[in-house]
């Protein structure tokens, strides 16, 4: 009874180990300090992860209510903090973008999903004691990728950065090009000064104040000067204020297909009361049902590709650039003005602080359009804008087939990748705990933590570096920290979004840069290519091809496994093999490849082969046989230097008797020292040690050597 207690402690309610502790006052109070300290991190950087994703900012506080909580619960680690990443949002806006729009209500949704899918892979994973997946991924392919994925997401963030709107190229580094030539002439001085301000709050007090939150007090102060200053500066004008005739034209095909599309919505809900009537009188499978069916489909393509192209008029809408005109009936013009904005009844729409003159150097954009083709343009720096008060709603994703196997390659690549980050962390922090890690234990808190997070509407989450960091810096003992955590995040969904409508865009894009600077690490290339030559190279293609890729990264990430493998394989085929001799004078073992030329008169030559001796290397075994037989030509005693054969297979064994055959009628007799018990006992089932003899297997060098000497002198070779 006490082992099925202790099985469902383990397993199922890890939670129960550390909950005692916290009768303790001091771990009590060392917890909570500890969860709120990361709160003020998580908060901002939350909504900063969800902007990297592709996601309304919000979104990233759905993200941090509940994952890191239940991470903690049912996960191995008891300082790990769980929840929104740099590399896992930015995976999850690759993963989305080629299916729907960013921020739209189908690319949120597939972000849903996309966390179901990440969590129920974990989940399966752990249940299942198959973290051992993890391996695959090996650490060239991750520092490799990380250092890309560091640069990818810094780059991403230059539009927020110097306010400007560029559309998104196939390959990243067009889109980072077009930013720069764009910020090289339109750069938005306020958003750029409100990021320069950010950063320098935050870099200066982790010098100065490395105990203050340094994120939190950035937040405040710009979003505080974004408020007293009107930074966004929204103003609503009329569709007859419009000049421009191709603008006017765009709104009028907004406006008509928004109608076509109510249209469209009712035919589709009378085609599916049909469809059901049918499927109740004939029966599923009835032609009548089929044809029904075949009608709701047919419209609800016909819907998508309709909400496509309202998107993209907006888009196109929204990368005009406008200005107002100084006087009402000028026909003046301005180089960079696409479209021209004046008041219907003949004055200028200025605010009562603009100057007349200074009119034409604003710069404004299109934020809104609603349903009557009145515009909402901005000309200020973007702020994060209206956060829904209270917790999100239960509701399950939407399950769709097609798009499930859309996803289920990037969701592999997104289950891993963000495992090894998290396991990576908590055993960092085990080490400095004396703390027991479980990392298929840790595999079932991760994917329980995205598949409930999903039912709230997060994406998918990961264990943080930097907030792990601050919890366990700030004194965390158990997961009761992760608690507190959360219980901060629902205590600002329901009481201070409204204090987040003025945070800048510019603030969070400082907070993303800040946070992942720290990922690009060159050193641990460096370390990887004096380690081992291959394992450089595949660090180094990986960083080249997943930048190259980019946003494709998981093609970058296949890429480096597929290589990473590859050359295990090939090392694995071709392990590495020395070729010794026996010194007359000495006695010593000499290596061949360090002299300048063997001694072609002695007649022992010895073979270390460092590998397993399995189908796919047999024959690079029988090769380097065949080369030292070149070097030594009068060899008669072929020593094979067993100690590193670790595995031999049935082709193996098959291989060793058709060389033993083959040198035996060349005269050569083949000796074997320091076999493996576990082979030696697989070759004596074979019946290979009896056919060979067991004299011609030695556990120690002298022995052999006495073995040979006796022969020599006798002047013979045992046949």
């Amino acid at each position: 009874m006490s082992f099925i207690k202790e099985l469902l402690i383990k397993r199922f309610l890890p939670f129960l180990k550390w909950l005692p502790e916290l009768k303790e006052g001091k771990v009590l109070r060392a917890d909570f300090l500890a969860g709120l300290t990361v709160a003020l991190v998580l908060i901002p950087q939350s909504m900063a992860y969800a902007q990297l994703a592709g996601l309304p900012p919000y979104y990233g506080l759905y993200a941090a209510f509940l994952p890191p909580m239940v991470a903690a619960l049912f996960g191995s680690s008891r300082q790990l903090a769980t929840g929104p990443v740099a590399v896992v949002s930015l995976m999850t806006a690759a993963a989305l973008e080629p299916l729907a729009t960013a921020g739209s209500e189908t690319f949120i949704a597939y972000a849903i999903l996309l966390s179901f899918i990440v969590g129920l892979f974990q989940l399966s994973l752990g249940l299942l004691r198959m973290g051992i997946l993890v391996n695959f991924l090996s650490h060239p392919v991750v520092v490799g990728f990380t250092n890309a994925a560091a640069i990818i997401i810094v780059t991403s963030q230059l539009n927020k950065i110097f306010g400007v709107e560029v559309e998104k190229m196939d390959h990243h580094y067009q889109t980072v090009w077009n930013t720069i030539t764009a910020a090289l002439d339109h750069t938005h001085w306020p958003t750029f000064f409100m990021a320069v301000l950010a950063f320098s709050i935050m870099m200066g007090l982790r010098r100065y104040r490395p105990r203050w939150p340094n994120v939190l007090i950035a937040v405040v102060v710009t979003t505080g000067l974004a408020w007293g200053l009107d930074y966004q500066k929204l103003h609503w004008i009329t569709n007859e204020q419009v000049v421009s005739e191709s603008v006017k034209q765009n709104i009028e095909k907004q406006l008509r297909l928004r109608q076509h599309l109510v249209t469209l919505d009712q035919e589709i809900t009378e085609a599916q009361e049909i469809y059901k009537d049918m499927i109740v009188q004939f029966g599923a499978y009835d032609l009548s049902a089929l044809q029904a069916r075949f009608i709701v489909e047919n419209l609800k393509l016909q819907r998508d590709a309709m909400k496509n192209d309202i998107k993209q008029l907006f888009k196109q809408l929204q990368a005009k650039t406008l200005y107002f005109v100084p006087e009402p009936n000028s026909e003046v013009t301005y180089p960079l003005a696409d479209k021209q904005v004046r008041h219907q009844a003949g004055s200028v729409y200025l605010t009562n602080e603009m100057n007349p003159s200074e009119s034409t150097l604003t710069v404004w954009k299109v934020k809104q359009l609603d349903a009557q083709g009145n515009l909402l343009l901005h000309s200020g720096g973007a702020v994060v804008g209206t956060v829904p008060s209270g917790l999100p709603s239960f509701q399950w994703p939407h399950f769709d087939l097609g798009v499930i196997l859309q996803l289920i390659s990037a969701a592999i690549v997104i289950s891993l990748i963000g495992f090894m980050e998290a396991i990576s962390i908590a055993k960092a922090m085990a080490e400095r705990t004396r703390q027991r890690l479980d990392a298929n234990q840790e595999l079932i808190g991760q994917g329980l933590a995205n598949i409930a997070g999903s039912l709230f509407q997060s994406y998918p989450t990961s264990g943080s570096f930097s907030r792990s960091a601050v919890n366990i810096g700030a004194g965390a003992v158990t997961g009761f920290s992760a608690v507190i955590t959360s219980i901060v995040v629902v205590m600002t969904l329901w009481w201070f979004t409204p204090l987040l409508y003025n945070l800048p865009q510019a603030t969070l894009a400082a907070v993303i840069m800040i946070a992942v600077v720290s990922l690009i690490n060159v050193k641990a290339v460096e370390h990887a290519w004096h380690a081992n030559k291959h394992d450089g190279s595949v660090a180094i293609i990986t960083f080249v091809l997943t930048l190259v890729f980019a946003p494709h990264l998981d093609l970058g990430i296949l890429a480096g496994v597929a290589l990473s493998l590859g050359l295990f394989l090939y090392r694995r085929m071709e392990p590495r093999v020395v070729f010794l001799q026996r010194n007359d004078s000495s006695g010593e073992l000499e290596n061949l490849g360090q002299l300048k030329e063997a001694n072609k008169e002695n007649d022992v030559g010895i073979l270390r082969f460092e590998g397993s001796l399995y189908f796919a290397s047999v024959n690079y075994f029988e090769e380097k046989v065949q080369e030292l037989l070149v070097k030594l030509p009068k060899m008669r005693y072929l020593v094979v230097e067993a100690v590193s054969i670790n595995e031999v297979d049935a082709s193996g064994e098959e291989m060793l008797r058709a060389v033993v055959s083959s040198l035996k009628q060349a005269g050569v007799e083949v000796l074997f020292n320091r076999v493996k018990a576990p082979i030696k006992d697989m070759l004596g089932r074979t019946g290979f040690v009896a056919w060979h003899g067991e004299e011609k297997f030695f556990r120690h060098p002298i022995a052999l050597y006495d073995y040979i000497t006796a022969q020599q002198s006798q002047g013979r070779v045992d046949s």
